[in-house]
């Protein structure tokens, strides 16, 4: 997995608790480190919060004031966001430490944010994905370009649901 690198992810003012608690899911599976956001619109809603898996416990959720408040000096800042001259995600190589920010389901990403941005990628898709979607897709994709990811039979037996004890014959 990613245990040895850093990565933060940040909603700017997420709207959705459901995309939230997918988010968290998403940075259980694929070993973020934390979650930020900012803005008021998830305390409202959290209670419709659908982290089956209760990362929270796990991965801390932070309300800030300013996703890059705290942001230690060698992580990279990744804006992800549909924002003419980004790199497409398939071209892009991930920094070791990074925080990548995502913005509303309902927005994007401040122009003051993007500035800020050591990088700006998209995923190429027609149409836009919702939240949650596109934070794990922007993991997966961190996770298939590393060489540090487990892939074995145990990983599969620790990570599945109680009720799948399915396997492939060999024929």
């Amino acid at each position: 997995m990613m245990s040895e690198n850093k990565v933060t992810i940040g909603l700017s003012n997420p709207k959705s608790a459901t995309n939230v608690g997918a988010v968290m899911r998403a940075a259980g599976c694929y070993g973020a480190d934390n979650v930020l956001y900012t803005g008021s619109r998830y305390d409202r809603a959290v209670k419709l919060n659908t982290d089956t898996k209760k990362i929270n416990t796990l991965i801390p959720l932070t309300a800030q004031q300013d996703l890059l408040e705290n942001k230690a000096a060698d992580v990279k800042v990744i804006c992800v966001d549909l924002v003419e001259g980004a790199i497409p995600l398939p071209n892009f190589v991930h920094p070791t430490k990074a925080l990548y920010l995502f913005g509303p389901e309902d927005g994007t990403l401040n122009q003051k944010l993007i500035d800020k941005a050591d990088a700006v990628i998209y995923i190429p898709t027609i149409g836009c994905m919702n939240l949650a979607a596109s934070v794990n897709v922007v993991l997966y994709d961190r996770l298939a370009k590393s060489a540090k990811f487990i892939t074995d039979n145990e990983l599969i037996k620790n990570s599945r649901d109680n009720n799948n004890r399915v396997k492939v014959k060999k024929k």
